[in-house]
C-alpha cells in the first residue's frame, strides 16, 4: 500500500513555519526591508498549506481538545495571512500568529498516547443527528473565533493606547491600526461571539441525553468554563452598551475571556462517550 508524503505532514511543519514566519515579522520590526515580509509571508503560507493538508488527512475531532485547538489555529491563520496583505503596512502578523503559534503548541501538548492509538468516540446524537452536531460544532467554533479576534484587537488596541498615552511619535514605530478601528473590530467580535456562543449552548443541551445527566458531567471544567464565558460576553454587551465604562478596561475583560476559553478547549468534554 503506497503511502503519500502527505501523510507525513506533523505539528512540526506547521508550527515551525509559523514561527520563523514571526521571527521575520520580529526583525523587520526592528530592521525594516522589503525582503523580511516577503520571506515571512512565504513561510506563513506555507504553513497555513501543510496545517490545511494535516486536517484534511488526518480528520482530528473537534471533540477532543487538541482538534478543536487545531481547527481554531487554522482559522486564525488564514485571517493572519488576510490581515497581512490587507494591511501590509501595520504591525499585524507580530499580534496573531504568537495566537496561531500557541494553539498549536498547546495543541500538541495535549495530544495522548490513548488520542493517537485509536479516535475519540463521538457523542450519540453527533450519529443520530449529524446536521445538529455539527451546526453545535460550527456555532462554538465560530465563536471561538470571534473571541480570538477580539482578544488580538484588544491587546493591540491597550499598546495603540499606550503610544498615544505616552506621545510616541508615528514615525518612530511601526504603524498600527488607529484606536477607533480596534475598537471597532473588537466590538464587532462581541457581537457576533455572543449569539453564537448562545445558540452553540442551547443546540448541545437539546440534544443530550438523559443519561449525560449525571452532576460530574455538569460541574466539570468544560462545562463550567463555557458557561462562564458566556457570562463574561452577556457582561461585556452589557458594559459597552449600558454603560460608560472606559474602553481600556472593556479591552482588558475581552483579554481575560480569552484566557478562559483557552480553558474551555483544552478541558476533556465530559460528553464524549
Amino acid at each position: 500500500m503506497t503511502v503519500s508524503p502527505l501523510q507525513g505532514i506533523t505539528h512540526a511543519c506547521f508550527g515551525l513555519s509559523y514561527l520563523l514566519a514571526f521571527a521575520l515579522e520580529t526583525a523587520r520590526l526592528f530592521w525594516p526591508a522589503a525582503g523580511w515580509r516577503v520571506a515571512a509571508l512565504a513561510l506563513g503560507t506555507a504553513g497555513a498549506f501543510a496545517h490545511t493538508v494535516y486536517l484534511t488527512v488526518n480528520q482530528p475531532t473537534p471533540a477532543a481538545p487538541y482538534g478543536s485547538l487545531l481547527y481554531l489555529a487554522w482559522v486564525l491563520a488564514l485571517f493572519y495571512l488576510y490581515g497581512t496583505v490587507t494591511y501590509a503596512r501595520q504591525a499585524w502578523a507580530v499580534f496573531v500568529l504568537p495566537v496561531v503559534i500557541g494553539l498549536v503548541g498547546l495543541s500538541l501538548a495535549l495530544i495522548t498516547t490513548a488520542d493517537n492509538a485509536a479516535p475519540v468516540s463521538l457523542p450519540a446524537w453527533l450519529h443520530g443527528d449529524r446536521f445538529w452536531g455539527a451546526a453545535h460544532g460550527l456555532l462554538l467554533l465560530g465563536a471561538a473565533i470571534g473571541i480570538s479576534v477580539g482578544f488580538v484587537a484588544s491587546v493591540m488596541y491597550l499598546v495603540q493606547a499606550r503610544r498615544v498615552r505616552n506621545k510616541v511619535n508615528p514615525a518612530a514605530v511601526v504603524p498600527m491600526l488607529n484606536l477607533e478601528r480596534l475598537e471597532e473590530m473588537a466590538r464587532h467580535a462581541v457581537n457576533w461571539s455572543f449569539p453564537l456562543l448562545t445558540a452553540g449552548l442551547l443546540v448541545g443541551t437539546l440534544l443530550l441525553r438523559t443519561d449525560h445527566a449525571a452532576p460530574e458531567n455538569w460541574l466539570s471544567v468544560k462545562v463550567l468554563s463555557t458557561a462562564g464565558l458566556w457570562v463574561v460576553f452577556g457582561v461585556l454587551l452589557y458594559l459597552r452598551y449600558a454603560t460608560n465604562v472606559p474602553a481600556r478596561r472593556l479591552a482588558a475583560l475581552q483579554i481575560a475571556a480569552f484566557g478562559l476559553l483557552l480553558v474551555a478547549l483544552a478541558a476533556s468534554h465530559p460528553f464524549v462517550a
